[in-house]
């Protein structure tokens, strides 16, 4: 069973987590503990791009990003997977450089130094060299860099369902079960 924890940052793109968190939950079966670290930047996003507070009514422990008693700051929590949506630039390089100043930044380094899988949806575009070098620095350091770059292969006719393909990308990467488009099926 996974255990899972996924950080919001506040880059744009609250529709991949809000979908990520919909999702999880209705796999719920599939996971033992499910934990969410939201930024306080993220939060006026969501509001912002969403017109809503939706992240409120989610029946999931919430921790702040100064909360480092929180389970996943350690290794011995014992969370295997950690996926952050969306992913900023400023939180990728932090995690790239070693620099655990918050939450979200101690626990994706626990989960590298335990070589467990770390999933990075990096949302900014374009990229600079900056930005290249520390997706290369965390990819050789065993996280993946999966960019909230959607698919058009099942023909997506709402926003809803072009993110949902990068949502399902990330489900796919963290080896949750999940039914979704499959090319040549």
């Amino acid at each position: 069973m996974h255990k899972i924890v996924v950080a919001v940052t506040g880059a744009s793109g609250s529709i991949y987590a809000r979908l990520l968190l919909n999702k999880l939950l209705a796999l719920k079966d599939q996971w033992q503990s499910l934990a969410v670290v939201m930024t306080e930047n993220a939060k006026e996003v969501w509001k912002t791009e969403l017109d809503n507070e939706d992240y409120t009514g989610y029946a999931i422990p919430f921790f702040s990003q100064r909360d480092f008693s929180a389970p996943f700051a350690s290794g011995s929590g014992k969370y295997n997977t950690m996926i952050i949506v969306p992913c900023s630039m400023g939180t990728l390089g932090r995690i790239a450089t070693g620099v655990s100043s918050d939450l979200i930044t101690r626990a994706a380094d626990v989960i590298l130094k335990e070589r467990r899988k770390l999933i990075c949806v990096v949302r900014d575009t374009p990229y600079n060299l900056i930005h290249i070098r520390n997706m290369e620095t965390l990819t050789l350091a065993g996280g993946v860099i999966c960019p909230a770059t959607p698919s058009f292969y099942s023909k997506p006719t709402t926003i809803e369902e072009v993110a949902a393909t990068v949502v399902d990308r990330v489900l796919d990467l963290a080896g949750l079960d999940i039914s979704t488009f499959r090319w040549g099926a």
